[in-house]
């Protein structure tokens, strides 16, 4: 029998690899890594580990792929709770690859090692199902802790980051880092510094700030300070600049889609710059009605993603709404960055619904005496209901 394994390269899924065919009876076990924008470090320790421990090792490019999905994040000012969906939104493209490679090595069940707590596991296996296989989760089946696990690699010679002083769990892609397990568990527990590798503490910033100008076509950021990037370059550089400010730590309380809470830190320095810039550009060229309407399609959207659904049909049509939102969203937009925050500080578009001439308090553009009317009729119902409590 064959199994194919989701693989990170790390403790959990190193594990999985000799439980499948311990616990499992699989005569060979195949390793798939898909690249969404892993650091090198991290793909190569992949790489090595698979090769070294699997039957097969595979490594798949998807970084095209995650940035064309990061695209509709910032056009949908994603976020779950204040989570910018980074892990969220890679997990079906992971998915889809790994099912891609199941398919073509024609394998009796896929396997990953995610736990039966937290939400990588229903993202993925939404996807395996749909492909018709058979689904092993060594890690969720034989309820395993991170303990046991740790202590299962020493006895096995498994070489594994983890250890039992210092179990954080990692997970890496262009768009965030998350950083949860050990001592993090405890929500009164304020995280080390020694946790965090993309941002600097907003402590030892740059003393100055640092105005960067980001431009968007149609929702899509496509050059920093008048610098053209590819989309994977893009984020990589904004996530090197706002690092550098101490910008986009997040440290929450998360609903897990099981209902557990969780403590979940991350770090995503160029989605909380990108996103912010969005949001302001939106601002400016999108109608009042358009904004609080999209504000509720922005909610769904994330749930969504968060739950792993972007295979639901609603998916398909709230896309195509914030698509036609962004037909406008083009222009660009002046960001302050200092000590930890991104706030934009200056924006233009030709699409913009703002006239300099009509708000001015400077200019007689517009016939002020005009809205006597309608301040008349402004308020009048509870102006109504207040005169009638007067007089019960």
């Amino acid at each position: 029998m064959k199994a194919v394994l989701a693989y990170s390269g790390g403790l959990d899924t190193t594990v999985c690899i000799f439980l499948l065919r311990e616990k499992y009876g699989f005569d060979e076990v195949v390793t798939v890594t898909v690249d969404i924008g892993l650091p090198e470090k991290e793909l190569k320790r992949a790489e090595e580990r698979g090769k070294k421990y699997a039957d097969k090792h595979y490594t798949v490019p998807a970084r095209k792929e995650f940035v064309e999905a990061i695209y509709k994040l910032i056009k949908a000012n994603a976020e779950y709770e204040g989570y910018v969906l980074g892990t969220a939104m890679a997990r079906p493209i992971i998915a889809e690859k790994v099912a891609e490679i199941a398919l073509i090595e024609r394998a009796d069940a896929i396997a990953h090692g995610c736990t039966g707590k937290g939400n990588d596991q229903l993202r993925f296996e939404n996807v395996f199902r749909q492909y018709g296989f058979r689904v092993i989760a060594p890690v969720r089946e034989l309820n395993l802790t991170r303990e046991w696990e740790i202590e299962y690699a020493k006895q096995h010679g498994i070489d594994v980051p983890a250890t039992k002083e210092k179990p954080f769990s990692v997970d890496e892609n262009l768009w965030s880092r998350s950083i949860e397990g050990g001592k993090l568990e405890d929500p009164s527990f304020i995280p080390p510094e020694e946790i965090y590798e993309w941002t600097k503490s907003p402590k030892f910033a740059p003393e100055e700030p640092e105005i960067v100008k980001i431009d968007f076509e149609k929702g899509i950021p496509v050059a920093v300070n008048d610098r053209k990037f590819d989309g994977f370059e893009l984020i990589r550089y904004l996530n090197e600049l706002g690092g550098r400010h101490g910008i986009g730590r997040t440290d929450m309380i998360e609903d897990r889609v099981l209902g557990l809470k969780a403590r979940e830190n991350y770090e995503h320095p160029a989605a909380t710059i990108l996103i912010n810039a969005h949001r302001d550009l939106e601002k400016l060229v999108l109608s009042r009605r358009e904004l609080k309407f999209k504000k509720i399609v922005e909610e769904e959207w994330s749930e969504l993603v968060y739950y792993g659904l972007t295979n639901d049909p609603l998916f398909e049509a709230l896309n195509a709404f914030i698509d036609k939102t962004q037909e406008r969203v083009t222009g660009w937009v002046k960001m302050k960055l200092y000590k930890g925050s991104a706030m934009p500080v200056a924006r233009y578009s030709p699409f913009a619904l703002y006239s300099e001439e009509l708000v001015s308090f400077d200019r007689v553009s517009l016939d002020q005496r005009l809205a006597e009317g309608f301040s008349a009729f402004h308020g009048l119902q509870g102006r109504m209901y207040q005169n009638l409590r007067r007089k019960l």
